[in-house]
């Protein structure tokens, strides 16, 4: 692969805000029908005393601008975004296409059941494939994101001692799961306690029962549980943890953020897993990120059944579809309305495309584009974790910065250079300069290659030449931002250069 060099002045290009001049327009508008008012009777003082200072720019001029800022950007649909932990998979453009489908894209949310069969039927499916996908009884469709989900289960699941006339308060998290879990126990009044990573990246049922222990033995709430966890490697001794926090009373949360790695492999719910929640944005091929709005289902065993959210989405005997709202034990409505229904539809559309046994080999091959750079590249980066990795890979700095001073941060900015987006860095936490590779299972093997061309020829440069990969971005519009003054001195608005 050709080496990108530093380039001399970049172009710069304006702003719109600095196009077009006083008078110019791309809009033709109808004369005002309605009388003239003055703000400052309405607004009083915090009616504008001047314009807001919008860019008057010709229509040519405000779309080549929106373009071009799309062609400078990094995305799934122009190259890698080997994102690890986000999983940024390929949305297939059928998605899209179904969930633009008039019927479904101009569905009032306030339609009356009676009325809104076919995106009812829709929602009943989705809940069905994901329980069957996770070896779950039921599924709730409301939660808006992973976060949200977890907040779901852990809500659920103090309904659920609640009603057994219990209220304990802890929550065993290891190190290994994602970031968010202590925040969800904080947000239902729970406590988080850390179960400490070990160097062979996965928990075991001594470590769990002495975490408890520590505790003084009684008041476990559950445990939070990623698997396959952050450092991309699956929990071998779940079922035995298992058996163990619910020999304690406790009730077991797995994230399932990571199900791409599993799904028609290994359901949560065959080896005792009580709720569950599957990032539709994640692993279902729907928007992620500025591409959203996000879907975090919640999957759940029949004890749970009760607890979830309400309304609860019903096939009844006579076949048709409608919402349950007499539930007296639900956690209640999370959000407005029912859910990303847009979300919803894209789902559908993948999960009818791949079937069972699409799914299988979707998650086959996203461990083995795995395997495959952790297999190329732990020789050249080092290797937190001895054991192979399943759907994500992480590496670390700390070799190559002792070596030549070049950091995860580094790598990152140069990859830019090479046309890559950056992978995830410094995540996990548990990992020193961690650099968090997924290419799921949308990336061929030319496309890997390629990348692992790239992470080999920074090394390279790191050795030889390790100004050149600290000053890197050499070749993207912007380059190298002072991180430190940005977040002491942000510019977050527009204001024209005095004179």
């Amino acid at each position: 692969m050709a080496r990108p060099q530093p380039q001399g002045i970049k172009f710069r290009e304006p702003p719109i805000f600095e196009r077009g001049t006083k008078g110019r327009s791309g809009a033709s508008l109808s004369p005002l029908d309605v009388p003239d008012v003055d703000p400052a009777a309405h607004f009083g003082a915090l009616a504008r005393k001047e314009a807001a200072g919008l860019p008057e720019v010709s229509e040519p001029e405000a779309f080549r601008h929106f373009v071009r800022l799309s062609q400078w950007n990094f995305c799934i649909d122009s190259q890698l975004y080997p994102l690890g932990s986000c999983t940024m998979k390929y949305n297939p453009k059928i998605n899209e296409w179904a969930a633009r489908i008039p019927a479904f894209l101009k569905m009032h949310p306030e339609t009356p059941d009676e009325l809104a069969q076919g995106s009812l039927e829709v929602m009943w499916h989705v809940q069905q494939m994901l329980s069957a996908v996770s070896g779950m009884d039921a599924c709730s469709l409301q939660p808006s994101a992973g976060a949200q989900g977890e907040l779901t289960g852990l809500m659920m699941m103090r309904a659920y001692h609640a009603s057994k006339g219990r209220s304990p308060k802890k929550v065993f998290i290891p190190e290994s799961a994602h970031g968010t879990n202590p925040a969800s126990c904080a947000l239902n009044g729970l406590v988080a306690v850390k179960i400490e990573k070990n160097p062979g990246g996965v928990v075991t049922p001594q470590e769990v029962l002495a975490a408890i222990e520590r505790e003084g033995g009684d008041d476990v709430c559950g445990l939070m549980i990623t698997n396959p966890n952050t450092l991309g490697v699956y929990e071998k001794h779940l079922p035995e943890i298992i058996e163990i926090v619910h020999g304690k009373g406790g009730l077991v949360y797995g994230d399932g953020a990571n199900t791409n790695a599993i799904m028609g492999h290994a359901r949560p719910g065959d080896i005792g897993v009580d709720v569950i929640h599957i990032n539709l944005h994640k692993t279902f091929t729907t928007p992620h990120g500025g591409g959203g709005p996000g879907s975090g289902p919640v999957c759940f065993k029949k004890h749970l059944e009760p607890f979830q959210p309400g309304p609860v989405l019903v096939r009844k005997d006579d076949g048709t579809f409608a919402f349950d709202r007499d539930r007296p034990q639900s956690i209640g409505r999370l959000r407005a309305f029912y859910g990303n229904f847009g979300m919803f539809i894209r789902a559908y559309t993948y999960l009818r495309e791949m079937g069972g046994e699409g799914l299988k080999m979707a998650s086959a091959l996203a461990v083995l584009n795995a395997r495959y750079l952790w297999a190329m590249l732990k020789d050249t980066y080092a290797a937190p974790v001895p054991e192979a990795c399943m759907h994500e890979v992480v590496l670390s700095d700390v070799d190559l910065e002792k070596a030549t001073g070049v950091k995860t941060l580094d790598v990152a900015k140069r990859l830019l250079d090479y046309g890559f987006h950056a992978p995830t860095i410094y995540f996990p936490l548990v990992v020193p300069g961690a650099l968090m590779i997924e290419p799921t299972e949308t990336e061929t093997k030319e496309t890997l290659d390629e990348f692992i061309d790239a992470m080999k020829a920074i090394a390279r440069e790191a050795q030889e030449d390790p100004a050149l990969v600290k000053g890197a971005p050499h070749n993207t519009v912007v380059g190298r931002l002072d991180e430190a003054r940005a977040a002491r001195q942000p510019r977050l608005r527009w204001r024209p250069q005095a004179g």
